[in-house]
């Protein structure tokens, strides 16, 4: 690993983030308790079926104005300064990418699966992520090269990731994926999700064409915890469009180096892998894509087979995904 800032530098920016997600926790927690405190706490996100709180502005505040004094030379994107007109761009300088609550419509209403996700970008490339689901006190965390963990109530000492010697993963009938159902449910867009949905999980011998017949699937409501769950070994494949920077940055880092396989959109992955080249490299062009695939580690102790076995379950998975643009 070469970076353009020091190994010292990069552990002092490491241990901040976490350090600065449970800060952020506390936050979204203490917000919570307004919102049921009082039904006057939240609007609805103008354009979307997302629900925004007033905790997400309060929250992302908190954490720029800790990331803007103790590193000021830092850049810093934000889901809510997005929102509000700031730059969104990734630049020469070590980049900050948050999502103050990942899962806005279950903090909304109480649903556990609420996080805050925090994405280091150095030298253009995912390097260090952090996410924090304060209701179930559980921290996920990783550096470029040094591995992924996970902290929680279960596990108080901090466990490396994943979770269990990956088991093998020879087709999608074997496989536990999430997909959401998102915020754009437009007639042309829920048309291809649905056609999408129908193969991924139809059963063929019951007449639905090119079905693969997933054994389960799940929604979580947050793109970063489902990254972490692949991450640990719990999900076997993460599908999502739609989906910002913010959202996944930090769970790219957890999970690759978890050894999943982070890839963007169809076409991308099917170029990358027939020339030959490594698909799970996330560039800038993936990172801010919008379209991604996570696929759990499958061997993990031969490299070239694990990747293997994940290009056969994306390749697989690709032939039932009916892709649309954000």
């Amino acid at each position: 690993m070469s970076l353009s800032i020091s190994e010292t530098e990069l552990q002092e920016i490491y241990t901040f983030a976490i350090e600065l997600s449970r800060k952020a926790g506390r936050a979204i927690v203490e917000g919570s308790s307004r919102r049921f405190a009082s039904s006057a706490g939240f609007d609805q996100k103008k354009n979307t079926a997302d629900l925004v709180t007033e905790t997400d502005q309060a929250v992302e505040a908190l954490v720029k104005r800790e990331i803007s004094t103790k590193f000021p030379d830092h850049d810093f994107i934000g889901e809510e300064s997005w929102a509000a007109g700031e730059e969104n761009v990734i630049g020469e300088k070590v980049t900050w990418i948050v999502d103050p609550i990942d899962g806005t419509t279950n903090f909304v209403h109480g649903f556990p699966f609420t996080c805050i996700s925090i994405g280091i970008v150095v030298d253009r490339k995912p390097t260090i992520g952090v996410v924090y689901a304060p209701f179930m006190d559980t921290l996920y965390h990783g550096c470029l090269g040094k591995g992924s963990f996970l902290s929680s109530p279960h596990h108080p000492t901090p466990q490396r990731l994943p979770l269990a010697s990956p088991q093998p993963l020879g087709s999608l009938n074997q496989a536990l994926v999430a997909f959401e159902w998102g915020s754009d449910r437009r007639s042309e867009i829920l048309s291809k999700k649905l056609s999408s949905f129908s193969k991924i999980t139809g059963d063929p011998e019951g007449g639905v064409v090119g079905g693969k017949f997933a054994q389960g699937v799940r929604s979580i409501g947050s793109a970063a915890l489902n990254f972490c769950s692949v991450a640990s070994g719990s999900l076997d494949l993460y599908w999502e469009i739609g989906c910002w920077a913010w959202d996944v940055c930090a769970g790219v880092v957890i999970a690759q180096e978890a050894g999943a396989a982070v890839v963007g959109s169809q076409k991308h992955a099917t170029d990358v892998i027939a020339k030959g080249d490594d698909f799970n490299v996330v560039t800038e062009q993936v990172l801010t894509g919008r379209k991604y695939v996570v696929v759990r580690a499958i061997d993990g102790n031969d490299e070239g087979k694990n990747r293997e076995a994940q290009k056969h379950i994306l390749t697989e998975f690709y032939g039932c995904v009916d892709e649309w643009e954000p």
